[in-house]
C-alpha cells in the first residue's frame, strides 16, 4: 500500500477540538486533537489528573465532550447507540481491574465478551482458555476471581479485553501490580499484537519497550512529545 492509499484509510479514532469538563472549574480536555491509526503502538503520558483516562473514556463513549467531534472507523459518534460497535471493536483494560471484572470465576468473566457477541458457550470456552493460556494463567479458568492477587487480577482483566480480538487496545496502567516476570511477558505478548494500542502507563521502561510513538496531555491539549 503506497503513502496515497494509507492517507485515504480513515484513522481508527479521530477527535477534533474536544472539550470536556467535570465542572465549570474543572476543564480537562480543551478543543483537543487527536488521531490513532491502525498499527500505531502510542505512549499517552502526563502528570496525574491530567486527563489520560478521561480521554479513553471519551473515545469509548463513557462519557460525552461538551463540544467537538470524535469519529472511530470513519463515521461520527455522537450518541450512545454510535459507541455500540466502537465496544465491540475497540478493547478498553481499565486503571482498576475491579471495575473489570464480575463474575464469580475466570473463566465467566474471561468469556462473557465472546457470549455477549454472538460466540456459542463452547467456541467463548475456547477462546477464553485459549486466551489465559497465551497469558500465562494455566489451570485459572475455575478459579474464583475476586480471590486472585492483584496482578494476577490485572492479567484476568487483560484477558477479558483480548478475548473480544478488538481492532484497537486502549491499556491503562497495563503492568501496574505486575512482577518483572510477568511484565517481561506481557510486553512479549503486546509485541505479537497487530492491533493498534495506546499505552498509559508511569513506568517509563515498559513505555519504551511497547510503544513508538509518544504524546503528551498537558493543559487541555493533547502534544506531540
Amino acid at each position: 500500500m503506497d503513502s496515497s492509499e494509507r492517507n485515504i484509510d480513515p484513522p481508527i479514532f479521530r477527535l477534533r477540538a474536544v472539550s470536556f469538563e467535570y465542572a465549570a472549574d474543572r476543564p480537562v480536555l480543551k478543543n483537543a486533537d487527536f488521531d490513532l491509526r491502525r498499527g500505531e503502538r502510542l505512549a499517552l503520558v502526563g502528570p496525574n489528573g491530567s486527563g489520560k483516562t478521561t480521554l479513553f473514556h471519551l473515545m469509548m463513549g463513557l462519557i460525552h465532550p461538551q463540544t467537538g467531534t470524535i469519529e472511530a472507523f470513519g463515521a461520527p459518534r455522537l450518541r450512545e447507540s454510535d459507541f455500540v460497535e466502537v465496544r465491540a471493536r475497540v478493547g478498553l483494560l481499565f486503571q482498576d481491574s475491579d471495575d473489570q471484572l464480575f463474575s464469580p470465576t475466570v473463566l465467566e468473566d474471561v468469556a462473557f465478551g465472546p457470549l455477549n457477541f454472538g460466540r456459542t458457550p463452547r467456541e467463548a470456552r475456547a477462546i477464553a482458555e485459549r486466551t489465559l493460556s497465551s497469558l500465562g494463567l494455566h489451570g485459572f479458568a475455575n478459579r474464583v476471581t475476586h480471590k486472585l492477587s492483584g496482578g494476577q487480577r490485572r492479567l484476568v482483566a487483560l484477558a477479558t479485553v483480548l478475548a473480544m480480538e478488538p481492532e484497537a487496545l486502549l491499556l491503562d496502567e497495563p503492568s501496574s501490580g505486575l512482577d518483572a516476570k510477568t511484565v517481561d511477558r506481557l510486553v512479549a505478548i503486546l509485541g505479537q499484537l497487530p492491533q493498534a494500542v495506546i499505552v498509559i502507563s508511569h513506568d517509563e521502561s515498559f513505555l519504551r519497550r511497547t510503544t513508538t510513538r509518544r504524546c503528551r496531555l498537558e493543559d487541555g491539549k493533547i502534544l506531540e512529545d
